[in-house]
């Protein structure tokens, strides 16, 4: 009952005319910003980042949580209509959310897309409001070994969840690593990657990076590859569903937020596995599997929801014990300490009031989404009608006033360049940007609670592996570490295999694909 009351009490606050107006334009701003090709919800938080600075931290984190739903749901209409999904997770929704637009049924899609993600980030955020609370409550006993063990986890996972390889994953998190080591050391007063300019002894700030490394990297890349436009889909119908679309549809998104929440909030969570396990599901559920491929409902609404729903449960992790398992959570982690805010064990405590007041409005603004997304779906629509080099230039503009408003120096904006070049290297190099802001956050962090534990131990790094749960989370490590060599090894024996069957049946040119097997 704790809970509630203090759920209660912060929509007491989120429902103050001045919040709620926050609210609604940070939906408004992240559903227009999600919406662009090529833009999804890590780059669009990235980019408005700034923007929250000059307010109140109540009213910046309300904004900002408008921010990152809108840039969920406004993702979704550029998968289905431009097939173009701004993340790795809205790729299973534009197989059948495009094939259904490509043959007049986009404004369905659009429907099932936004009813689902209503219905999965209500009950994820119902989720986040009693689990959350929990988990906090068991992280407090934590000590400096298990948070050495916990970040270390952090590390494999991230590296090898948010990379096609552990090796690039692992090289994207190096990067950020030493970028967080600039400036003078706390304990020591030693400079450090400094190269004696003074305007690095403060290290840099966290901000700057994360608008260098998604915004401007993004947009070089773009540049550098052609913005050459791509076909949007017309809606020519108001975004409505049928009665049989309704019966297909509401059991996919009831499954679709079952599976999302839960492997969302697992700290080795994201949402790429749940969405791609809903469509398997949805596919061997549904009545109608010859229509997948080729435009079935379930394989947008039951993904769709998974999304939404595990973008909701990677709060918990991120709330409770300060590691984020994606590209958004580890923006939005560097909005929390753009406040002096570290989310940890300690955030319920120490700001409670602020926490719900943030909270209560994920329920307002996933209400204001729905009203804006429905009836104003061809207004989003035209969006994407936008020259690509526009929308780049944009980008551009608003990441260099943005940068230039929150340090109010040149050195801020040589650093921003600097740091977009290498996001641009990167890319080339097909290195993840998302481990490198992780490790930029957590590095410091990480190195801060290995001092105090061989601190503490006199120097003994069996400190380490002292408790029962350090054991289980390097064990947890080396099982995250070793899990994808073993898999990539096992889908290689598998093509030899296929390969070497000659009585294997080929698929039928333009036929629907075959059933994958358990």
């Amino acid at each position: 009952m704790t809970e509630i009351s203090a759920l209660i009490d912060g929509f007491g606050a989120a429902l103050s005319p001045v919040n709620l107006l926050w609210a609604l334009l940070g939906v408004t701003i992240g559903t227009a910003v999600g919406v662009l090709p090529g833009i999804g919800p890590a780059l669009t938080v990235a980019l408005l980042l700034p923007l929250t600075f000059r307010l109140d931290p109540a009213a910046s984190l309300i904004m900002f949580a408008g921010i990152y739903y809108g840039g969920m749901y406004g993702g979704s209409t550029t998968s289905i209509l431009l097939n173009t999904p701004g993340e790795s997770a809205s790729m299973v929704s534009a197989l059948e959310g495009n094939k259904m637009a490509r043959a007049g049924r986009g404004a369905a899609a659009l429907a099932a897309a936004a009813i689902g993600s209503f219905v999965a980030g209500t009950i994820g955020t119902v989720g986040l409001t009693f689990l959350a609370p929990v988990v906090a409550d068991f992280a407090v006993g934590f000590g400096p070994p298990e948070y050495v063990a916990l970040m270390a986890l952090a590390f494999v996972t991230v590296s090898a969840l948010l990379g096609r390889s552990i090796l690039r994953g692992a090289a994207s998190l190096l990067i950020g690593v030493t970028i967080g080591l600039v400036g003078i050391d706390q304990q020591s007063g030693d400079a450090r990657l400094a190269f004696g300019l003074p305007s690095l002894l403060d290290g840099i700030d966290v901000v700057v990076v994360v608008v260098a490394l998604f915004a401007l990297g993004e947009t070089f890349s773009r540049l550098m590859h052609g913005t050459g436009g791509e076909t949007v889909e017309p809606v020519r119908d108001r975004a409505v569903l049928s009665r049989s679309d309704w019966r297909r549809s509401w059991p996919a998104w009831l499954r679709g937020s079952a599976l999302g929440f839960p492997i969302g909030s697992l700290p080795a969570g994201g949402a790429e596995v749940p969405t791609f396990l809903s469509y398997s599901v949805e596919k061997r559920l549904s009545k109608r599997r010859e229509e997948f491929g080729h435009g079935a409902i379930e394989g947008v609404a039951g993904p769709e929801a998974a999304n939404n729903a595990a973008a909701a449960g990677v709060l918990v992790p991120l709330l409770t014990i300060g590691l984020p398992t994606s590209a958004t959570a580890a923006v939005i982690l560097t909005a929390f300490q753009s406040y002096g805010l570290q989310p940890g064990p300690q955030l319920f405590s120490e700001s409670g009031p602020l926490l719900w007041t943030l909270i209560a409005s994920l329920y307002i603004g996933n209400v204001m989404l729905l009203v804006l997304n429905l009836p104003l779906v061809r207004m989003w629509a035209r969006l994407l009608t936008i020259p690509a080099y526009a929308i780049y230039a944009a980008v551009l503009v608003f990441a260099t006033l943005g940068t230039f408003a929150s340090g109010g120096t040149t050195a801020d904006l040589l650093i921003l360049y600097a740091l977009g070049l290498l996001a641009l290297l990167m890319h080339a190099a097909d290195v993840p940007i998302a481990p490198a802001v992780v490790g930029l956050i957590l590095g410091p962090l990480l190195e801060q609670e290995l001092r105090r534990a061989l601190a503490l131990s006199q120097g003994d790094p069996m400190i380490l592996v002292s408790s029962p749960l350090t054991v289980v989370l390097w064990v947890l490590m080396a099982l995250a570490l070793a899990l994808p060599l073993v898999a990539k090894a096992v889908r290689r024996d598998v093509g030899r295999a296929a390969e070497a069957d000659p009585e294997r049946p080929e698929q039928e040119e333009g036929g629907p694909p075959p059933a994958t097997r358990a």
